[in-house]
């Protein structure tokens, strides 16, 4: 497959900090893919989605977007233009007192014709189920609807990877299920690479691969059913596996004959379901 985003050795400390937040950190993203990053407070998964969109620079190593590398200032606009950013408020994104004003905000900075800007807004609303609201007050909505109009902003840009860092820590269960419809979206029918950083297990499960980073490294990297397996080795770097996984541990603990990669609700269910009619 075709790589889109790129860190090679890449290492990055904050002015004013003892040690550095990412050491000799390697990792290739694939177009097309959806990716979900995990990790500690701390450890640097934050900070990695900063420098994929050349917020931040390496202090060494290199970071390339569909093969640019980020250092070269001549690159930025084509870099910010392909690589869009979802933050976790998305109140530090919206910037109109109107939604469809607001979406249509890092379109027009990036000088896209008023016409084009009109059916791009439309398009973004629609594919993340807001067009009913394009002339409501952003304020107003709820903090899941605030999220997508974040996301349909991003959209607009027709970005060729979208990253979030951590866009439903502040939502209900709710707001959540919302967003991670609308990814799942972006990547089937659009295309769009989407890089997920978060800490919910069960929006990681979701992903195709999981990347787990602990004190700036990656300790863990693979596909749901092969990282979440390691429950212990999960727990030393301060996260849990998802509560399916933990429920299927203890019954194996117990004696029942179910399989760790059992991950979905669904699955977990037939599992146990199975194993209890043998």
């Amino acid at each position: 497959m075709d790589t889109i985003l790129r860190c090679e050795h890449a290492a990055f400390h904050y002015p004013d900090t003892d040690g550095a937040v990412l050491h000799d950190l390697s990792l290739s993203i694939e177009r097309g893919s959806f990716t979900a990053v995990l990790g500690h407070n701390g450890s640097g998964k934050s900070t990695l989605a900063k420098l994929f969109n050349a917020i931040l620079l390496p202090d060494s190593g290199k970071v390339y977007v569909d093969g640019m590398d980020t250092s070269d200032e001549a690159h930025l606009f084509d870099i910010r233009r392909r690589i869009g950013m979802v933050f976790q408020n998305p109140d530090n994104q919206i910037v109109s007192s109107v939604v469809e004003e607001d979406v249509a905000f890092a379109a027009e900075n990036l000088g896209v014709p008023p016409d084009e800007i009109r059916r791009r807004v439309d398009d973004a609303l629609a594919t993340v189920g807001m067009t009913e609201f394009v002339r409501h007050a952003p304020h107003l909505l709820s903090g899941g609807q605030k999220q997508r109009i974040a996301i349909a902003g991003v959209i607009a840009m027709e970005p060729d990877c979208i990253v979030l860092d951590e866009p439903t820590a502040m939502l209900d269960p709710a707001g959540r299920r919302d967003v991670m419809q609308t990814l799942h979206r972006l990547r089937n029918e659009l295309g769009i690479t989407v890089v997920l950083i978060t800490h919910h297990m069960d929006e990681a499960l979701q992903a195709d691969r999981v990347v787990v980073i602990s004190d700036g490294r990656i300790v863990l990297d693979g596909a749901p059913g092969d990282v979440f397996t390691h429950c212990d080795t999960l727990a030393s770097y301060s996260l849990s596996a998802p509560e399916t996984v933990l429920l299927l541990s203890a019954l194996q603990d117990a004696g029942l004959d179910v399989p760790l990669t059992a991950m979905t609700p669904e699955a977990c269910a037939d599992a146990i379901a199975a194993a209890l009619s043998e």
